[in-house]
C-alpha cells in the first residue's frame, strides 16, 4: 500500500497529524516499516528542504538525493538506521541516528559520507565453504576468515560485532568486537538512543535473548544483546550524536 494514516505514522517522522488524512509509506526494503523514515519524508518534514510532497519528489527523480553512496530514485526508499544520506548540490550530507524517540537526522562531515557503520546479525556458510555476513541494512559480504585468521588472533566475526564499511564497494576498513570494554548505542528499549560501555556479554542457552550489561555515569543497565550496537572501542568511529 502506497500510503499510511498520518495518525499511526511514527513521532520521530515529524509530519504533522492533522493537515491531512494520509501521509506516504515506505516501500519495503532493507529496514522495517517503522524503523525508517521515507525519502520524500526526510527532505520535505526532516531537513525542510521543501514545502510540499510534488518538489521533493521532483528533487529525488532528478537522482540529487544519494542513499549511501547510490543516488535513489524513489521518494518512498526506507532509509534507516546508519544510513547516509548526501545532497551533493547543496553540499550537506547527514546520517539517521537512534534517539530516545526513535530515529533523527544528524549533520555529519564531508569524509564521513564514504563510511558506515554496520551491525553484523548473522552468518552464512554458503557454496565452497565461504562465509556470508548478513548485515543490519541487508547487505550481505562475503569474507574469508582463513586470511583474516593470518593477521590477528581473534579472527571470527561474530554475531552482534559492528563492521566499518567504504561505500558503496563495501570493502571492510575495521571490525570491531562485541566484547568488554567497547561503547555501543541502545537501538531499541527503555535505553533507546543512549550510549554506553559494554560490561559484560551474556549468552544464554534457553529460549531467552542474549543480554547485555552495560554501564552509562557509573551505573549499570541491561538490554537485550539484539538492541546494542557496538559503535567502537575507546570513542565512536563515525559521527553518532
Amino acid at each position: 500500500m502506497a500510503r499510511l494514516k498520518r495518525l499511526m505514522a511514527p513521532e520521530f517522522w515529524k509530519v504533522p497529524k492533522k493537515r491531512r488524512k494520509w501521509v506516504v509509506s515506505p516501500r519495503p526494503g532493507p529496514h522495517k516499516k517503522f524503523e525508517s523514515i521515507p525519502l520524500l519524508i526526510i527532505i520535505r518534514d526532516v531537513l525542510k528542504l521543501t514545502d510540499i510532497g510534488k518538489d521533493a519528489k521532483k528533487i529525488i527523480k532528478a537522482k540529487e538525493i544519494f542513499v549511501d553512496g547510490k543516488p535513489r530514485k524513489d521518494y518512498k526508499y526506507p532509509v534507516g538506521l546508519f544510513d547516509v544520506v548526501e545532497i551533493p548540490k547543496v553540499g550537506k550530507q547527514y546520517r539517521i541516528i537512534p534517539t530516545h524517540v526513535g530515529l533523527d537526522v544528524i549533520e555529519i562531515p564531508k569524509n564521513e559520507t564514504k563510511v558506515k557503520l554496520c551491525r553484523i546479525n548473522g552468518k552464512t556458510i554458503i557454496k565452497g565453504k565461504k562465509i556470508q555476513l548478513n548485515l543490519h541494512d541487508g547487505r550481505c559480504l562475503i569474507v574469508d576468515e582463513k586470511e583474516k585468521a593470518k593477521k590477528t588472533e581473534k579472527d571470527s566475526y561474530m554475531t552482534g560485532d559492528s563492521l566499518l564499511i567504504e561505500l558503496p564497494d563495501q570493502k571492510i576498513v575495521e571490525h570491531v568486537k562485541m566484547e568488554k570494554g567497547v561503547l555501543g548505542i541502545i537501538t531499541r528499549g527503555l535505553n533507546k538512543g543512549d550510549i554506553a560501555h559494554i560490561k559484560e556479554a551474556i549468552t544464554t542457552r534457553s529460549r531467552e535473548p542474549n543480554k547485555v550489561i552495560c554501564t552509562k555515569d557509573g551505573k549499570d543497565f541491561e538490554s537485550i544483546m539484539d538492541y546494542v550496537f557496538v559503535v567502537g572501542k575507546e570513542k565512536p568511529l563515525i559521527k553518532i550524536k
